[in-house]
């Protein structure tokens, strides 16, 4: 396994603490291709990043693995899970099926509250650099949080929690490929302007226009993702 950037020690919490905490942190740093897809993640190693014994460690990799995000074999041990660039598009499709149907029900059962919530973050949204440079693209951590809580605020009043946890799933998945090929998918795309449009949709109670305005933003996303891995694996 390469180096990474020192952590902070977790080995002060307690052993189920620290099995959620090491989970937490190889969570992320998977999402964020701080592990890169198909790297092998040798206990031992693992543990000594982030401070910690090997029990603790086996037990966020098995959770991961029951989640998708870490491969396990016999013989090879645990690894990161590969991504399948094949299986994009339908994840993509999966995506838009899926919380098309959570997103109606979340706009069906909206509240102030729920409105006031997305407010807040598409202002704090629009004020936030989605790339640290202006030349190239830096990721920006903020930018991130918000993107995501914003997508998740949107689905929040869905009354079914298997609904909004299979729909969190798919917003992981597809967050690792669009960070495969970030570095060259920082463009002149006006994001705000379609997130604004499917806000207002939201709000406004427009369930088949916000539904169109979401899955056409999720299919920009993913026709630019493939474009540009597609243009990584050549070089």
């Amino acid at each position: 396994m390469s180096r990474k950037p020192a952590l902070p020690t977790l080995s002060a919490a307690s052993g189920t603490t620290r099995a959620s905490a090491v989970y937490d942190a190889m969570h992320a740093d998977i999402l964020h291709g701080v592990f890169k897809p198909g790297e092998k993640l040798k206990v031992e190693a693992v543990g000594l990043r982030y401070g910690v014994g090997a029990s603790p460690v086996r037990e966020a990799l098995n959770r991961l693995s029951a989640e998708g995000m870490v491969a396990r074999s016999d013989q090879r041990g645990f690894s990161v899970a590969p991504l399948q660039w094949d299986e994009l598009e339908v994840l993509t499709q999966t995506r838009c099926d899926i919380e098309s149907l959570c997103l109606r029900q979340s706009i069906a059962c909206r509240t102030p509250e729920w409105e006031d919530a997305l407010v807040l973050l598409l202002h704090k949204l629009s004020r936030t650099p989605r790339s640290l440079a202006s030349g190239h693209y830096v990721p920006n951590p903020a930018w991130e949080t918000l993107h995501r809580e914003f997508h998740a605020q949107l689905l929040a009043n869905c009354p079914s929690r298997w609904l909004r946890d299979f729909c969190a799933s798919l917003t992981n998945e597809a967050y690792r490929y669009r960070q495969i090929a970030a570095t060259r998918n920082f463009s002149s795309r006006n994001e705000h302007a379609e997130h604004t449009a499917l806000f207002n949709a939201a709000i406004e109670g427009k369930a088949d226009e916000a539904v169109r305005c979401l899955t056409d933003h999720y299919r920009k996303t993913s026709a630019s993702v493939l474009k540009n891995a597609k243009r990584l694996q050549k070089g």
